[in-house]
């Protein structure tokens, strides 16, 4: 399995229940980090990203699948 490699300052967008999203990434999170009630459990082999949006300012984390480059 591939997994995308996205770096601080990445443009990306990802889906919510509003629509599409436009966002960046500000790290690259490899272990278990709560943001806005939500707890993510990454780990160094399976690792998620921390993203702010463009549209709220508001942080999420998530899994590189679910975000697109631009």
């Amino acid at each position: 399995m591939t997994t995308k490699t996205l770096k601080p300052r990445d443009k990306v967008t990802w889906d919510t229940a509003q629509g599409e999203t436009h966002g960046t990434v500000v790290k690259k999170v490899t272990g278990t980090e709560k943001v806005g009630g939500h707890t993510a459990k990454a780990t160094e082999d399976e690792p998620q990203y921390k993203v702010k949006s463009d549209k709220s300012g508001k942080d999420a984390i998530h899994k590189p699948e679910q975000l697109k480059k631009h």
